[in-house]
């Protein structure tokens, strides 16, 4: 992770000195500009003064102009992302071709965790992430005292309940350990699938801040136990099931059509409330090479790939 920040805090700083360059030529340029023009009319003291006037003004015309014009360029010519690996890169690597007819490069930088995305984004090291659902973001903002905000919803990973050493939610037996994230959003929704599934039953308002400590009814006594959503999945020999997010079942070779014992379904709450989006510091959503993003990552060309390649592991956001 610290080498990708250095990475892109590198590339950065190699943009800086290209922009600076190209500063300091257009002043150069425009030096000369007025050296010639008054050289030139030096038989008149009127004609010099007029084009030492016109020249100054041309100087500080192009330095503007070069100004504006160049981190304008720069600023679209280059749109760094920080994402998961799967399937967020995945996807944003399939947009690459679309982003570029639109004359930006599209620079993807991968992070296995919840946290360094959000950091990074914040800090102005990339543009923008793609990991995350908003009540995660809004909980990160919360605690973090970030500044982060949806640009727009992209799709939806249904969460699944998956077999440790338990083959079937009908042998789940007294005491069964099941591993759950331990992140404020996540383990609610993974405690309100097991509740859907009648293995436990929460406190009537618990809602999607549940934890461990909201459970009312818990008739197979089982242990919930929490983990850094990247970990979940490695619990499987030693939990008896797993409730994983979708991006890091895909990485653990699970998908949730074939593979979970039970998942959210598309209609359900979870469905229309933890859609995957594109996160950006407040102010930059609206620039034009985020929107320009978001535009292609909605498109009928990204919709196919994600239907066609996940199988129903990532759904469209509606």
């Amino acid at each position: 992770i610290m080498y990708s920040i250095i990475q892109i805090k590198i590339k950065k700083g190699l943009r800086k000195g290209r922009k600076e360059m190209k500063k300091g030529m257009a002043l150069f340029l425009s030096a000369a500009l007025s050296v010639a023009a008054m050289t030139g009319c030096g038989n008149s003291g009127k004609e010099t003064k007029a084009a030492e006037t016109k020249a100054e003004t041309a100087k500080e015309t192009t330095a503007e102009t070069t100004k504006e014009s160049g981190e304008t360029a720069e600023a679209a010519s280059k749109l760094t992302i920080a994402a998961s690996p799967t399937p967020h890169a995945e996807i944003l690597n399939e947009a690459k071709k679309l982003m570029a007819e639109k004359g930006i490069e599209l620079e993807i930088v991968e992070f296995t965790d919840y946290v360094q995305p959000n950091k990074v984004t914040d800090a102005g090291d990339v543009d923008a992430n793609y990991f995350q659902h908003l009540p995660y973001l809004e909980n990160f903002n919360e605690e973090q005292g970030t500044k982060l905000v949806s640009a727009g919803a992209i799709h939806y990973e249904p969460l699944g309940i998956y077999p440790g050493k338990t083959a079937t939610l009908e042998d789940i037996k007294e005491g069964a350990e099941i591993a759950v994230p331990n992140d404020t959003t996540n383990e609610a929704r993974a405690l309100m699938l097991l509740e859907a599934n009648g293995i436990i039953k929460l406190k009537e308002d618990a809602g999607f801040t549940a934890t461990a400590r909201d459970i009312a009814e818990n008739p197979y006594n089982v242990k919930i136990v929490e983990m850094q959503a990247e970990q979940v999945a490695r619990a499987a020999q030693d939990a008896d099931l797993l409730v994983l997010n979708g991006n890091y079942a895909l990485q653990a070779g699970f998908n949730v059509g074939t593979d979970a014992l039970a998942k959210e379904e598309k209609d359900s709450e979870a469905a229309q409330t933890y859609a995957n989006i594109i996160a950006v510091r407040e102010g930059d959503e609206t620039r034009e090479d985020i929107q320009a993003l978001i535009e292609v990552l909605k498109s009928d060309d990204i919709k196919s790939f994600i239907e066609t390649t996940y199988e129903g592991a990532v759904l469209p956001a509606e």
